[in-house]
């Protein structure tokens, strides 16, 4: 699995610590609204979703990840967010959260590990927003999900605009 479009890892690996260093994550982050990203990348240890065209960076967003969220996911129930290469390949505009955005997991490796292990996958691992009803939108922002990704709700609205379906999301450690 290559870095989206050719970048070495180390350049876009600078570019996330340059925007961490920045203090972006004071921010519910930004996006070029002009812009259609064709791909997404994802640092779980820098709680960071990244925007990307070409290559280059054109949103960047702080993120939530699973209440356990070292490692990879490994079967359903253990809160953690996958590792890997998927895919956007569908929306949810009612979700029980601000909107939600399906990421391809499990993928066949992440079957053959699951049934290697004797457990199911788990699923419905997801991008969305804060939860839509009222008694849990305040939740604190540490990591809450059970292995999904969540954004603030405007942070949703640009990722949602931003891509399409079929949309390549890299996760990484």
């Amino acid at each position: 699995m290559g870095e989206p479009h050719g970048r070495c890892a180390f350049g876009l690996r600078m570019q996330t610590l340059l925007l961490v260093v920045a203090g972006l994550f004071a921010t519910t982050g930004h996006a070029d609204r002009s812009l259609k990203a064709d791909a997404v990348l994802v640092y779980k240890s820098e709680r960071l979703l990244m925007l990307l065209r070409a290559g280059e960076i054109i949103g960047h967003f702080p993120i939530a990840l699973g209440k356990n969220p070292v490692g990879p996911k490994t079967h359903e129930g253990d809160a953690r967010t996958p590792e890997g290469r998927y895919y956007l390949d569908w929306r949810n505009p009612d979700s029980r959260f601000y909107r939600s955005i399906h990421i391809s997991y499990p993928s066949p490796r992440d079957l053959a590990h699951a049934h290697r292990a004797g457990a199911p996958p788990g699923g419905m691992v997801m991008i969305h927003g804060l939860p839509n009803d009222p008694n849990l939108a305040q939740i604190a922002w540490d990591d809450w999900t059970d292995g999904c990704i969540a954004v603030a709700n405007e942070a949703m609205d640009a990722i949602w605009n931003a891509v399409d379906d079929g949309t390549v999301i890299v996760i990484r450690p």
